[in-house]
């Protein structure tokens, strides 16, 4: 009988551990379960939710940009073959902007008298020069690629008036603020070319109503003025866009080759002879 007992309670201890670990598979199976049917909805649901992004984050610039551009203005896009949409400039919004540029242009400590500007040479750019350039673009800073016709063609209107290098301009963009407009640094500098609007106020008022640093026409055709003046007080490229940073003193940070760099790759990608500075 004694014998009988041990083998009965060694049964019932055998039959508890065995319920025990038969409910612990039971648990682990469940939740691992779960958690593939959740990463298989992620990986499904994920592509969807990126495209519903883009396409909100698209309306809300299209709300933001001007409703009606004044016939012959540099934002009338009816005649250029590289505008593609009337649309506004939609952008994915990319990490903070790459540089702490200012565009202000205050005294400079150390200032040589301006030198005559040199004349930059340039060739309108081919129907097939331009698709590349907004390929680049597109895939390089996650632009949705029907925004990229405005960029480009406002970049190109706005160098025609300004006597500058496209690509110059697009580079500074790229460096100032990834093509970001609600870009915005730390000291106030906002939109693509990073324009302080505190200082440059009267620059957007001259653009009329509804001009501001966050529409993306608006603060290119600005920031282009800016790099105007900057270039023409500093006489050359390089000078200008050291001024254009705020850069006083001999060094720029390194902000120019940057810029330079950038506008390399630009004109190595889409085939575009640079410009001689």
């Amino acid at each position: 009988m004694p014998d009988a007992s041990v083998a009965g309670l060694f049964r019932q201890s055998a039959q508890g551990v065995h319920h025990r670990l038969a409910e612990w598979l039971r648990i682990c199976c469940t939740y691992l379960g779960i958690a593939v049917i959740v990463t298989i909805s992620m990986s499904l649901a994920l592509p969807g939710l990126r495209d519903q992004a883009l396409q909100v984050h698209k309306a809300l610039l299209t709300a933001l940009a001007p409703t009606s551009v004044p016939s012959g203005s540099l934002a009338d896009t009816s005649d250029d073959p590289l505008y593609d949409t009337p649309s506004a400039v939609a952008m994915a919004i990319p990490a903070a902007p790459s540089s702490n540029a200012t565009g202000f242009l205050g005294p400079l400590r150390s200032e040589l008298p301006p030198a005559p500007p040199k004349k930059v040479l340039r060739t309108a750019v081919s129907g097939p020069q331009a698709e590349a350039l907004r390929n680049y673009i597109s895939r390089k800073y996650r632009v949705a690629y029907d925004a990229t016709g405005v960029l480009v063609n406002t970049t190109y209107r706005v160098a025609r008036e300004k006597d500058l290098d496209p690509l110059l301009l697009l580079a500074v963009i790229a460096i100032e603020s990834r093509y970001n407009p609600f870009a915005e640094s730390s000291v106030g500098a906002q939109g693509l070319m990073q324009v302080m609007t505190r200082v440059h106020q009267d620059k957007f008022d001259k653009l009329g109503e509804g001009a501001s640093a966050l529409d993306p026409i608006s603060n290119i055709r600005v920031g282009s003025t800016i790099l105007k003046d900057c270039i023409t007080r500093r006489g050359s490229v390089e000078g200008g866009l050291a001024c254009y940073v705020g850069a006083t003193g001999p060094s720029d940070g390194g902000y120019g080759a940057k810029v330079q760099a950038e506008r390399r790759r630009l004109a190595l990608a889409a085939g575009i002879a640079l410009a001689r500075d």
